[in-house]
């Protein structure tokens, strides 16, 4: 038996009324999210409600769910990513549906082979090639102008398309076999963290997506880095495994961070993200903790304290790769605090820095 909560139900006629705000706060505008007509947006919303959520690990039986209209979560090197077609409007106003996603939060095309760039760009750039041919696959996100076939729900309505190709061997096999590239955010609610094995998109889209591709947990743990190739120089707009330093042997003129309007191209940037229940408080290493009974603790080095929860990493990839899911641990434990401890912002440290202080907002 498949049980509906009743908060989903509220949600609905509040879509009817053209606003929603979710459990994180966020206003998203049904009206140019959703689709136009509230018995479309209702037909739309039974499906995803009552779906029962496959598990495989075949990805060719998860293709199927994506050829069928569908949305499947799947693993790929850096968090697991919820996709539906890119060429399919109804499917990704699902994902945001079941992702409770604001609506002008682009979504990044992935693809299983460079020749699919072509049908999502008008073209590419001398910088986007370069990058293109160093670190694809891989975890980086190239942003390139969008080709008239991509349609706007995909990117927020932009001119601009992100593009991404996993290194994943299961995510590829899975891209290939659906026939399209597909968007895939990361397959959780709006506003947690991550996921980075398929457990934690089980903890938080069952029952609202068609299949869960099941594999291993991610190797990276973090989102892909983004680099904005449209303009001149290009820019860094999120930070990822492929750090500046990576960036700037090829391309030496790569800066960082960008206005508004760039930062309105890259996902993960403006609104709450990967945020536990607990709250997060960063410390240098080797900072006394306050004595808060109900608290947890990650960091490289062993806290100056006694709390309930506790991870040492061996290194900082250990620390990237293990964040996300220390967070969910400590919310199924009931944690009221987490303490992370703070790392020198080079290589991966300036991503994993970055998210941990999203979180801490």
């Amino acid at each position: 038996m498949i049980v509906i909560s009743t908060r989903y139900l509220d949600f609905a006629f509040l879509q009817l009324a053209l606003s929603y705000k979710t459990d994180a706060g966020f206003g998203i505008c049904a009206k140019s999210c959703l689709g136009p007509s509230p018995i479309a947006f209702l037909l739309s919303l039974r499906k995803t409600l009552l779906v029962q959520t496959v598990l495989t690990t075949s990805a060719a039986e998860a293709s199927e769910f994506v050829k069928d209209g569908g949305i499947v979560a799947f693993p790929t090197e850096t968090v697991y990513g919820l996709a539906a077609s890119i060429f399919d409007e109804a499917a990704i106003r699902r994902v945001f549906e079941a992702k409770r996603r604001p609506c002008d939060n682009p979504l990044i095309a992935h693809i299983s082979s460079v020749e699919q760039i072509q049908k999502l760009a008008t073209e590419s750039t001398e910088i986007s090639e370069i990058l293109i041919k160093k670190f694809f696959p891989g975890p980086l996100t190239v942003v390139l102008k969008k080709s008239e076939s991509v349609p706007e729900i995909a990117t927020a309505g932009l001119d601009t398309i992100g593009i991404r190709m996993p290194r994943n061997e299961l995510a590829n096999q899975f891209i290939a076999a659906s026939g399209v590239p597909l968007v895939a955010p990361s397959a959780n609610v709006s506003g947690r963290p991550s996921p980075t094995n398929w457990q934690a998109v089980f903890e938080d889209l069952n029952g609202r997506i068609e299949c869960i591709l099941q594999g291993d947990p991610t190797e990276i743990g973090l989102e892909s880095t983004v680099v904005d190739c449209t303009v001149d120089p290009p820019r860094l707009l999120r930070t990822g495994a492929v750090s500046i330093e990576q960036l700037r042997e090829v391309v030496p003129t790569i800066e960082i961070g960008g206005d508004s309007g760039s930062s309105a191209k890259s996902p993960g940037l403006r609104h709450r993200h990967y945020s536990p229940s607990a709250k997060i408080i960063v410390v240098g290493g080797g900072d006394k903790m306050p004595n808060i009974e109900n608290s947890g603790y990650i960091g490289l080095s062993d806290p100056n304290g006694t709390p309930r929860m506790k991870k040492i990493c061996a290194n900082v990839d250990d620390y990237a790769r293990s964040v996300f899911e220390f967070f969910r641990e400590c919310d199924r434990a009931g944690i009221k605090t987490i303490y992370c401890e703070e790392i020198e912002t080079t290589g991966i440290g300036a991503a994993l820095m970055d998210r941990v202080s999203r979180a801490a907002k």
